[in-house]
């Protein structure tokens, strides 16, 4: 069995584990970070940076060049419901340096951080490695066990961060407790070809029963159908035909022969809230993801789990390098990002329940509902939705 030493082992490549990887090597702290896969490719990941993460990116001198990468520039949310065409949030008046979202693939994103990362010498990224159990000795976290195609190995660390998503096999081998707030909604999400898709300058449109979501991915949109939570099997069981039928009313165009020719191009996104009540135990931190699933409203996912790394970098850095991580200091970590998620999941919620569950139940016109009135009679406050979404409630700011 091969055993690795290191300050810090993260288990997971995505923007939480790969941020973190690489603020905690670039303040002199020896990390490993284990991504169970081959790559970063993964078509259903989020592809949205939001304004407070491309500010981390200049703050980390990396701006300019992470924009040198394709991209489309968000700079207002905008849908149609019921028709009627509605401004969500407006990113232009932020106080930053680049004042929309960059739709951006995510496996470009990471890349980027995975070859920043490996210029300091104190970085390590293991593909296809995937955690399989927890050492503890004592009641502390001492490590992981992990299989890699060559072989099971251990890595022995100071400290062990879970940021391994919302099927986090850290979390689940620590034994941490998760509440669960739910959620009244599944998508299924697919492709189309630009072609295919006449509703190009806008993210979103919402009708009775039926919410429809498009990111631009350069050559083709990835499209998220969202649907009432587990209907997925009656809505297959009416046949592939008819799904055809409604995505094509919601892009306003016949869709072109072989697009969604099989429900092999169909795949479930089962969406939850959820978060632990305690996010780590002693040699463990669990963050991102692993620590508080999101609900995709928003989007906001990928901005939590960045400033969740951002916050944990800039409080873990210097215990780590001492080599005295201790409770109160993944306390500090806890406190200070634990109530920016629960205000963030609170309002994901409220949205859910009293504006997309009503929408998927919905059997005649869909109006909009009045908070969203609000945004259009009154645009001065598509200012402060624009704020929660690109900057969140507690932006970090780097400092290790």
């Amino acid at each position: 069995m091969t055993t690795l030493t290191t300050r810090c082992c993260i288990a997971g490549g995505g923007p939480a584990g790969m941020m973190l990887g690489y603020l905690l090597a670039r303040a002199g702290v020896d990390v490993v970070v284990l991504e169970k896969h081959a790559d970063f490719l993964r078509d259903f990941r989020g592809d949205t940076i939001h304004p407070s993460t491309l500010e981390v990116m200049h703050q980390l001198g990396l701006l300019d060049e992470l924009l040198t990468l394709p991209h489309q520039k968000v700079d207002a949310l905008t849908g149609l419901v019921g028709g009627e065409r509605i401004t969500i949030a407006d990113f232009r008046h932020l106080p930053v340096h680049c004042p929309f979202i960059a739709l951006m693939p995510q496996w470009d994103f990471l890349d980027f951080l995975a070859r920043h990362a490996k210029q300091h010498p104190g970085f390590a990224l293991s593909m296809r490695a995937s955690v399989a159990d927890l050492i503890v000795e004592g009641d502390r976290v001492a490590g992981v066990r992990a299989v890699a195609p060559d072989g099971p190995f251990e890595v022995r660390a100071d400290l062990v961060v879970g940021a391994d998503g919302r099927d986090s096999a850290v979390r689940a081998a620590a034994g941490l407790r998760v509440q669960t707030l739910g959620a009244p909604m599944d998508v299924l999400w697919f492709r189309l070809p630009k072609a295919a898709d006449a509703t190009q300058p806008v993210l979103g449109r919402v009708e009775a029963g039926r919410i429809f979501v498009t990111l631009d991915r350069g050559d083709y949109r990835q499209c998220g159908f969202v649907i009432a939570k587990g209907t997925a099997e009656e809505i297959r069981a009416r046949g592939l035909t008819a799904f055809r039928d409604d995505v094509a009313r919601l892009v306003g165009a016949p869709l072109p022969a072989g697009v969604l020719s099989s429900w092999d191009e169909v795949k479930l996104l089962t969406v939850r809230v959820d978060r632990l009540t305690r996010w780590f135990r002693p040699g463990l931190l669990c963050i991102g993801d692993a620590a508080h699933a999101m609900s995709p409203v928003g989007g906001v996912g990928i901005n939590l789990a960045i400033q969740d790394a951002v916050a944990a970098a800039n409080l873990l850095a210097a215990p780590l390098r001492a080599g005295r991580v201790g409770l109160d200091d993944l306390a500090r970590v806890q406190r200070r990002r634990e109530w920016p998620t629960r205000v963030t999941q609170r309002i994901q919620v409220l949205v859910q329940n009293r504006i997309v569950g009503r929408v998927l139940q919905a059997q005649g016109p869909v109006r909009p509902a009045w908070p969203v009135r609000l945004l259009t009679r009154f645009p001065p406050l598509q200012r402060l939705t624009g704020r929660l979404v690109g900057l969140g409630v507690r932006a970090e700011r780097v400092q290790s």
